[in-house]
């Protein structure tokens, strides 16, 4: 190499520029590359790797696929277009250097061909015409957003006046830009809020946190609108700070929440009256149904004497039963009406679940035997005693199994079970194997007088539809739980959760009637 060679490759190696040259073979197999043929010192440093590595390959071995893309068609464009051109750095190389953009030049040889491409990094910003142009588009992208947004916005100054707006706020709150503009901004607020609104301007813009929430801002009109807000602080260059506000009026929305909040406390209201006209007008029957039924009951034992013929005994016997009828649906809309409109007082104490159980089983029997359904029981000698309204338990229990029986056909089984589950609770499980309830009607049938059945169709199963949703809302003021299983024709399971702080184990209970004996 001669002394005027040494020298150039010495000057090109320790130039204070980022500098390599590529030049573009053409392979059978791999087709067009562009290969390096020589890189200086700075280069190597960019990218973190030694001369063996970069001089003497294609980019694609050290570049990875999205520098490789973005320099090969740079590449192409200079040889395309015979002129050299300017790209920008693509982030993530691992080297050192820092580069903002690259020189790509065309080197031609004595016939005008061009046989390599010069590449020199942008190591000054003295030459800031890429950065300004990507700043001018940043600009005019920010501005566009700005402008187009459907949402207010409003940018003011650190002492709250208003130095920029944009459309949206304009049409939304009918102001003209020149009314807006050097404007304090508190004075588009309610009386009320302003303020609130300065003290809140003066800490968002000093201390730069973020903010949200609902302002009144007043119309052009007079008018008052709901604005749903957020707030964001924005540092320009000389620490100058301004706030950026985005305004939504949400004043229909806010109309729509009060028209509905209106609707429900007339509902409210509405059903209130309802439960405490259905507990007035049950109570009021029950009296002369107590009457019909007392004597009734006289007459069909002849207490005065005979009736003197035997039609008129069969016809009381129906008017009996009808009676007895009827006052069981009056007891079960009183109830629930009194539940409803939260008039019903728990009595409660310590119940002894297996005897409770047991005179629900005898007292059911009757009821069972001449359905010919069979009544089982599976209740543990140790089962523990239970905190509650023993009243509201037995009823609990006589709706559950009343509805098991008529809903069981003949040579049918009811099981009633009780145990405590792993985790503390008491479980009370009713099962029968009656005609069931359909799944997609299950919620239904927990529904004040739902009615899963038809009435027309079977007589059988008639009734107000209130035995399940009394026995639930009645475990529910035990904060219990009450759940429905059932399948076509197979039977259903109801299942009643106690919680465990309402069970009273049998050995405290009975070491407390130990104590209590001998304290006597």
């Amino acid at each position: 190499m001669t002394e005027q060679g040494n020298m150039f490759e010495t000057f090109f190696d320790d130039m204070h520029i980022p500098r390599f040259v590529v030049q573009k073979v053409n392979d059978k197999k791999k087709g067009g590359q562009y290969v390096v043929v020589a890189a200086n010192r700075l280069v190597l440093g960019y990218f973190d790797l030694s001369k063996d590595q970069v001089v003497g390959r294609a980019i694609g071995e050290f570049m990875d696929n999205e520098n490789t893309l973005h320099f090969e068609q740079s590449f192409e464009v200079c040889m395309s277009k015979d002129r050299s051109v300017t790209i920008s750095a693509l982030p993530g190389v691992p080297g050192k250097v820092r580069v903002y953009g690259f020189y790509i030049s065309p080197i031609k040889d004595e016939n005008g061909e061009t046989q390599y491409l010069d590449v020199i990094g942008q190591l000054d910003v003295a030459d800031q015409s890429i950065v300004q142009r990507e700043r001018d588009d940043a600009i005019l992208l920010l501005t566009s957003i700005f402008e187009v947004s459907e949402v207010g916005i409003v940018v003011t100054d650190f002492n709250g006046r208003i130095v920029r707006v944009n459309d949206s706020f304009i049409r939304t709150f009918g102001w003209s830009r020149d009314e807006l503009i050097n404007a304090e901004f508190i004075g588009l607020t309610t009386p009320d809020e302003r303020e609130l609104a300065k003290r809140n301007h003066e800490e968002f813009i000093r201390s730069g946190i973020r903010s949200s929430g609902e302002m009144k801002l007043i119309r052009k009109d007079g008018s008052v609108a709901n604005a749903l807000f957020t707030t964001a602080t924005l540092e320009l260059s000389q620490k100058r700070r301004f706030q950026v506000t985005t305004i939504m009026d949400i004043t229909l929305r806010k109309q729509m929440e009060q028209s509905l909040r209106m609707a429900k406390d007339q509902a409210d209201a509405a059903n209130r009256a309802k439960s405490v006209f259905l507990a007035n007008m049950s109570h009021e029957l029950r009296t002369p149904m107590n009457a019909i039924i007392g004597f009734s009951e006289m007459m069909i034992k002849e207490t005065f004497g005979p009736l003197g013929h035997a039609k008129y005994l069969e016809y009381l016997n129906d008017v009996h039963s009808s009676a007895q009828h009827l006052l069981e649906i009056i007891n079960e809309v009183l109830d629930m009406s009194k539940i409803e409109a939260g008039r019903i007082e728990m009595d409660e104490g310590e119940v002894e679940l297996p005897e409770l159980i047991a005179s629900v089983m005898r007292m059911m029997g009757s009821r069972a035997f001449g359905s010919d359904v069979s009544l089982k029981s599976d209740i543990s000698d140790a089962l523990p005693n239970l905190q509650g309204d023993g009243r509201l338990i037995r009823q609990v229990l006589i709706n559950l199994v009343t509805n098991a029986v008529k809903f069981s056909r003949s040579g049918d089984t009811v099981q009633v079970s009780a145990y405590v589950l792993d985790d503390g609770r008491l479980q009370i499980k009713v099962m029968d194997e009656g005609v069931g309830i359909p799944k997609d009607k299950i919620q239904q049938a927990m529904e004040p007088f739902g009615q899963v059945t038809d009435r027309a169709e079977n007589s059988l199963y008639q009734g107000t539809g209130l035995g399940l949703p009394l026995a639930k809302a009645m475990v529910d003021l035990h904060d219990g739980s009450l759940r429905l299983e059932s399948e076509i024709q197979k039977g259903t399971t109801v299942f009643v959760n106690f919680p465990s702080y309402r069970i009273i184990p049998r050995k405290a209970a009975a070491q407390n009637e130990t104590i209590s004996a001998e304290l006597h």
